[in-house]
């Protein structure tokens, strides 16, 4: 075989090398962790998972978000006992939609910000690494939180064991700078469905127990230490929390006062009093009557 030849196949070799190399699982790098309190985890299309800050930051404090007094000091409390290196639960919060939720466990990034709490955001579809992203972590000194939003499964995906396990504490996951926030519109995690009502059984002195099925699916949520569950807001509370926007936002307590009806006809069109429609009720407001207050 000639030099020519020889070199040519050296090359469509190399070339080979390279593809294989890209589609083996790599190890995940270590981010530049002072560019950001906050990271997003993302498996890009090669496999290959990546923490990437987040740039913006929506700013929000814990003294923005109201009616939810209990919640707040339940959050509070337990992120600060993390923060300090004492015992703390993962938590799971539930409840009615657009009810601070997700504020919440912002509100609390940054009010710990200072102290070392970093915050990784992991999408239910990547939860399959999440064994690798607390052994990436285990060695730094910040805390972190692992926020999973808006959590929910269908019946077998990859995701669940994971989570699972982390939560149950399994040698990858023994860490104690790593907790998991997780919210989601349902107590179990999982769809339920009637006929799993037929898999109850009953004692002879009329205990109830749930079968096989029924157990599985509330599992999940048990292993959180810590529920928190959120209400949908009356009507007097939803009124508040626009007038705390509104005040926000610079409207004057006159406008904010002439502003109710017309919030309260905004959250009827939208069959909802959360604080979520309440602020997009004040931006509203405040952007149409923004010369006029």
């Amino acid at each position: 075989m000639g030099a020519d030849p020889l070199i040519a196949f050296l090359a469509r070799a190399e070339l080979l090398m390279e593809r294989i190399e890209a589609a083996l699982p790599h190890a995940l790098e270590q981010p530049d962790w002072s560019r950001s309190i906050a990271f997003r985890y993302r498996q890009r299309r090669s496999g290959r998972g990546v923490i990437a800050p987040i740039a913006h930051i929506g700013a929000i404090s814990l003294a923005d978000l109201k009616e939810i007094e209990p919640q707040k000091e339940k959050i509070y409390r337990n992120t600060e006992q993390f923060v300090r290196g004492l015992p703390a639960n993962n938590v799971l919060l539930t409840g009615s939609r657009g009810t601070g939720k997700s504020s919440l466990i912002r509100a609390c990034l940054h009010a710990f910000a200072d102290q070392g709490l970093r915050l990784i955001e992991v999408g239910k579809d990547d939860l399959i690494d999440l064994p690798d992203i607390v052994e990436l972590v285990a060695q730094r000194p910040e805390k972190f939180i692992v926020f999973c939003d808006d959590l929910s499964f269908d019946e077998g995906e990859s995701g669940y064991k994971a989570l699972k396990s982390v939560l149950d504490g399994s040698v990858a996951a023994a860490t104690s700078n790593v907790l998991i926030y997780a919210t989601s519109n349902r107590r179990h995690l999982l769809p339920e469905y009637m006929a799993e009502n037929l898999s109850y059984t009953h004692t002879a002195d009329g205990e109830v127990h749930p079968g096989e099925v029924v157990e599985e699916k509330i599992s999940l949520s048990e292993r959180f230490g810590l529920w928190v569950s959120f209400y949908p807001f009356s009507q007097e509370e939803y009124l508040h929390i626009v007038a705390q926007w509104l005040s926000a936002m610079g409207v004057g307590d006159s406008h904010i006062a002439e502003a109710r009806p017309q919030a309260l006809i905004w959250a009827l069109e939208r069959g909802s009093r959360s604080g979520r429609v309440a602020w997009q009720f004040a931006r509203d407001y405040a952007g149409r009557n923004g010369s006029e207050l």
